[in-house]
């Protein structure tokens, strides 16, 4: 029936525009991840575009399961259909064991915040005044200061909002001083001190024998491939590397 085929049409295309709504979603959320979050937050966003991927490949199969339907080969779209049901249980349960062990994962970023640009854009709207750059600047040296002294980053699940509970400096503030006037974002800017951490340890020889592992859990992250690829970023060489060639 024609009736059938174009309702089919119809959810199929609204399917495809939230899709893309989804994906427009987490790329705006990647952005306030590592603008505010330096640690296990992140992890939230690999896991929920992860599983957007998963769902958007079930969807294209069933999307070619109805084509066939449609077509003078049905019986390949009755096999399809079968596939897609044995792949929906194996994807509820992953889905299951992830919410049950992770429960942090499904925690929403907090609607409050505002990307580093519309905070940029606000700022241009208002003339910064010199005892503002100056404020910026005592408060960009308290941070610094902060940091080395107290070590937060030691914190793994350290969020912009947590520096500026101890620090005094809204958030906004913290937000534009990092993301904007450093060109770093909170994540990147944490790294830094967690990598530089990591490099004295390697480079004392009374812990030679501290594993890479327990070095960057000590320092603040929480799995080694982050670790890895911050370390590579900041020094451009493995942990292991740099630890044989000191």
């Amino acid at each position: 029936m024609i009736e059938f085929q174009f309702i089919h049409i119809l959810i199929h295309l609204q399917i495809v525009i939230y899709i893309i709504a989804v994906f427009r979603v987490l790329r705006k959320s990647k952005k306030l991840y590592l603008e505010n979050y330096a640690g296990k937050s992140i992890s939230s966003y690999n896991w929920l575009f992860q599983f957007t991927i998963v769902l958007t490949i079930l969807y294209t199969v069933a999307l070619l399961k109805n084509i066939f339907k449609f077509s003078d080969y049905p019986q390949i779209s009755e096999w399809i259909k079968i596939g897609l049901w044995v792949s929906s249980l194996f994807i509820f349960c992953w889905y299951l064991f992830k919410a049950l062990n992770n429960p942090g994962l499904f925690r929403n970023i907090d609607s409050k915040l505002k990307l580093v640009s519309e905070l940029v854009s606000e700022e241009k709207k208002n003339e910064q005044s010199p005892e503002h750059e100056r404020e910026y600047n005592e408060e960009l040296l308290n941070l610094k200061k902060y940091m080395v002294e107290r070590k937060p980053y030691l914190n793994s699940s350290l969020t912009i909002q947590d520096v500026s509970n101890e620090t005094g400096i809204p958030v906004r503030d913290l937000s534009l001083l990092i993301n904007h006037q450093l060109g770093q974002h909170f994540y990147d800017f944490v790294n830094t001190y967690r990598i530089e951490s990591a490099m004295n340890i390697l480079k004392d020889n009374t812990k030679s024998k501290v594993t890479i592992l327990e070095i960057l859990y000590e320092v603040g992250f929480n799995s080694k491939s982050s670790f890895n690829t911050a370390f590579k970023k900041h020094t451009g060489n493995t942990p292991t590397f740099y630890r044989k060639n000191l």
